[in-house]
């Protein structure tokens, strides 16, 4: 789904970008409802970036990835944690991209997200390249999604990724370890 975000394009950039987990929900521009085998997520574009919320019998999780005001959690390259029965894996990466290739990227990525059945893309006013997208997947009883956060004016894309399930035991033995977490991603 893509739709024109109600609100003006802030200059931000990248760095501004912070991280949280357990958030409650914020205000959202547009949101994107979605059931994947059990699990209620929903995808929710803020005037400052994204939020998930996710829902299962298991718990919940509520991922913010936004300009936050006061916020001292900027974007980490790469998390992993225990979340009661689930483990969360996170990582996100800065693109740097020239006019040309920011406006080939962002094109492709808005294509891509506007025709999945699971993605939400929101453009905002002002600048045809700066958006934010999210596309979710379920796969092996993990819940998936990948963002994109674009700012146009600096040439920055930034990438994220997020996997959320039950933790799995590495083969022969019981528990979870960092290490494996990695090798998953």
């Amino acid at each position: 789904m893509l739709t024109t975000l109600n609100t003006s394009y802030t200059d931000t950039c990248a760095a501004d970008l912070a991280w949280a987990l357990g958030r409650e929900p914020l205000p959202a521009l547009a949101t994107l409802d979605l059931e994947l085998s059990g699990a209620k997520l929903q995808l929710r574009l803020l005037g400052a970036s994204h939020q998930v919320l996710l829902e299962e019998e298991r718990g919940s999780c509520s991922e913010t990835v936004a300009c936050i005001p006061g916020s001292s959690t900027p974007l980490p390259l790469g998390v992993a944690k225990r979340l009661g029965e689930w483990e969360y894996e996170f990582a996100a990466r800065v693109e740097v991209l020239t006019p040309d290739q920011f406006a080939g990227r962002a094109q492709e990525l808005l294509a891509l997200v506007a025709e999945h059945p699971h993605g939400l893309a929101g453009v905002f006013p002002g600048s045809p390249h700066a958006f934010t997208a999210l596309l979710a997947q379920r796969h092996e009883g993990h819940v998936h999604w990948r963002t994109w956060h674009a700012y146009p004016q600096d040439g920055q894309l930034v990438a994220t990724r997020t996997r959320v399930g039950v933790r799995r035991a590495p083969a022969g033995r019981p528990g979870t370890s960092a290490g494996s977490l990695a090798r998953g991603v």
